[in-house]
């Protein structure tokens, strides 16, 4: 099969390993406009086979996500079959064995030269303890392993949040916060460069070009957050053996309804504030 090049304006690659999650947040992104996503999961080597044929840039590593990543069955021979030449992240809540993590992942497979850990970890209140979660992350990063938690400012447990932040800064822990996106009692939370985008209101016919590689647990590569996760538009798959990635912008009838994390200002991959996933064309 033919290598697949990613793009220089490309700032991300996600694979999203499985759907299954061993938590149940009330606010979960990945439920946006969709009831609990269930999809096929491609065995491990046949993944490995579709992702090490990306051509990326030391810069710029194959983020492993979901759900929680960790629930793939094949987890572990996925990190450590991926080719050198990919980077690898991580994104996870955390509530794996951290022994059994240790003895099977090399740390020095999934760190690299950038300004924020490699394994990213979430800390939702409503779900989790933070005793566990201090203790795990304590032992991950003696275990020499890049690792740090971030918190999801969500109007309801914010101040926990931002006291678990300074929990951790106090034990050497890196601890950082995300806004929470959409809307809570009636407030829209987020910062958006699309207004309308996402307000349900109407589907409005637009141009979109994106700036992610978005892959979901079947292979299937998708143009946009909204589309992977409904499953829909489907632009062609890591295991297809012509896939190439076509850098331009696509027709969508479907502005109005995505997802906030396709049109939200953020931070790029060097956390330069002042990027957004996608780049419309509205008439």
């Amino acid at each position: 099969m033919k290598p697949i090049k990613v793009p220089g304006n490309y700032n991300y690659i996600a694979v999203f390993l499985t759907f299954a999650c061993n938590l149940k947040c009330s606010y979960c992104i990945n439920n946006f406009e969709q009831k609990l996503i269930k999809r096929r999961v491609v065995p491990g080597k046949d993944l490995v086979i579709g992702l090490n044929r990306i051509v990326s840039r030391e810069d710029l590593p194959v983020t492993l996500q979901g759900g929680e990543p960790t629930l793939h069955p094949d987890f572990y021979y996925i990190v450590n079959n991926l080719k050198p030449e990919l980077n690898i992240d991580l994104l996870t809540n955390l509530q794996f064995d951290a022994d059994e993590f240790i003895a099977n992942v090399d740390p020095g497979r999934i760190k690299r030269d950038s300004p924020y850990a490699s394994i990213r970890v979430s800390y939702h209140p409503e779900q989790m303890k933070l005793d566990d979660l201090i203790k795990k992350t304590l032992k991950l990063k003696d275990a020499k392993f890049s690792v740090g938690i971030w918190g999801v400012l969500h109007p309801a447990s914010e101040k926990v949040i931002l006291e678990a932040m300074e929990r951790c800064k106090k034990l050497g822990i890196d601890f950082r916060t995300k806004e929470f996106l959409g809307g809570h009692e009636g407030r829209l939370y987020g910062t958006y460069k699309y207004p309308g985008a996402f307000d349900g209101k109407s589907r409005k016919k637009v141009k979109c070009r994106t700036t992610e590689f978005l892959i979901d647990s079947e292979g299937s590569v998708f143009r946009c957050h909204a589309d992977l996760y409904a499953g829909k538009n489907r632009i062609g798959s890591i295991l297809d053996a012509g896939f190439e990635i076509e850098n331009k912008f696509r027709d969508c009838a479907d502005f109005g309804h995505c997802n906030p994390c396709d049109v939200k200002v953020k931070t790029n991959r060097f956390q330069e504030y002042g990027h957004t996933s996608v780049e419309i064309e509205i008439p």
